[in-house]
């Protein structure tokens, strides 16, 4: 039984991932890490989110917290990987969420070879839910 990684910090931190022994889990993975108390996301709506993205037990791909900017987009219509638009919308503002997605929910056999992200591989993204609009 595989579990998922941990991940270091709290909302607003730029988050350091440990990942467990063994491979990753099947299926799409929603883990709350912290509790917010703000409004919830809703499809269709606008989320802002700060945001790490690491292949699992891989490397880093892409994160926000390094460029000190959030980034913003409609949840819930499909415009993001469906392991977003599954695993963030009922969320809440304030929220700090741990997303496990495999390539079905992520971005296929085909992956981004341009970031590094091969076809079959898991994806884990911390992500700090700023606001909806």
């Amino acid at each position: 039984m595989s579990t998922l990684p941990t991940a270091s910090g709290s909302f607003g931190d730029k988050p350091e991932l440990t990942f467990p022994d063994g491979g990753a889990p099947g299926g799409l993975q929603v883990q709350v890490l912290e509790e917010g108390t703000g409004p919830v996301v809703e499809s269709g709506r606008t989320i802002v989110v700060n945001y790490l993205g690491q292949t699992w037990g891989g490397h880093v791909f892409d994160n926000s917290y390094d460029r000190g900017q959030t980034i913003d987009f409609p949840i819930g219509v499909g415009a993001v990987i469906g392991g977003w638009d599954k695993g963030l919308v009922g969320r809440s503002v304030g929220d700090r969420v741990l997303l496990s997605i495999p390539p079905e929910h992520g971005y296929g056999s085909r992956g981004v070879p341009q970031a590094g992200i091969g076809g079959g591989d898991t994806l884990v993204f911390v992500v700090d839910v700023v606001g909806v609009r």
